[in-house]
């Protein structure tokens, strides 16, 4: 039982030691394409990607009181129900239409469609219109005018007066973009182009099948090595020939004499 725990530890290090052996002997190869992966991301992401901004708006769904009323619990309930439906009308060819009219769009409802989000918070009567654009002041507009129409609009639409706009969407002075985020795509981009690389070696290390070594010998032919010859440098080489021709013409002119 020991001799086998020892042999199991020994083939566990030959394995550990082989993989670590393939990465340092690949490892130009690892480092070259997780520097061109990180580097073709950030050339993307910084040069041919168009930058998008985000804008938003809020609008606030309650019934109109008078100051010194009461907000009834079920009063509440009711437009926080009223919510879901909201979300749908505002995103909808009515409102956008008249959107695209006022604001004079060249773009479809579809297009323009794929540019809104809308949502609220869980519990919460405020609804969130968020709009993305190459252009941050085109953005604003469009959540703005979204947000206007829709408070017009939805009087006639249900017939209730509870929808008044929050806060309007403003243009921030030096506006970052949402999307694309280079620093990420390029982190991405590092993981990625690192597992390839690691992939690509332990590949090209299992397709290869020639003989280096004297375990690749015995592996090869199941047989033990007897001997090997070690390699010389070229310098020994020539120095070694030149004293062996010396030495044969210092015994030819010996024995000529």
């Amino acid at each position: 039982m020991t001799y086998f725990a020892t042999e199991v530890n020994m083939e566990e290090t030959i394995s550990l030691k082989e993989i670590l052996d393939t990465l340092k002997k690949r490892i130009s190869l690892i480092i070259l394409i997780t520097a061109i992966a990180t580097a073709a991301s950030g050339i993307v992401s910084y040069f041919f990607i168009t930058p998008i901004y985000q804008a938003s708006t809020q609008i606030l769904v309650n019934q109109t009181k008078d100051d010194q009323a009461a907000f009834q619990y079920n009063e509440i309930q009711t437009n926080l129900q009223l919510i879901n439906t909201y979300n749908v009308i505002i995103k909808s060819p009515r409102i956008l239409e008249l959107v695209i009219e006022e604001l004079g769009l060249n773009e479809t409802v579809d297009e323009l469609n794929e540019k809104i989000t809308v949502g609220s918070e869980k519990d919460s009567q405020v609804v969130n219109i968020s709009v993305q654009d190459p252009d941050p002041n085109h953005a604003a507009n469009i959540a703005n005018t979204i947000a206007s129409v829709f408070q017009k609009e939805i009087k006639n639409i249900m017939n209730v007066d509870n929808v008044n706009i929050l806060s309007k969407a403003e243009v921030k002075e030096n506006a970052s973009p949402v999307k694309p985020k280079p620093v990420l795509n390029m982190a991405i981009a590092f993981v990625v182009g690192l597992m390839a690389g690691v992939g690509l070696a332990f590949l090209l290390e299992y397709l290869d099948n020639t003989v280096k070594t004297e375990q690749d010998i015995e592996k090869l032919l199941e047989l033990p090595v007897l001997g090997a010859i070690s390699e010389m440098d070229n310098e020994m080489n020539s120095s070694t020939m030149n004293q062996a021709v010396k030495k044969s013409r210092v015994r030819g002119e010996t024995y000529g004499a």
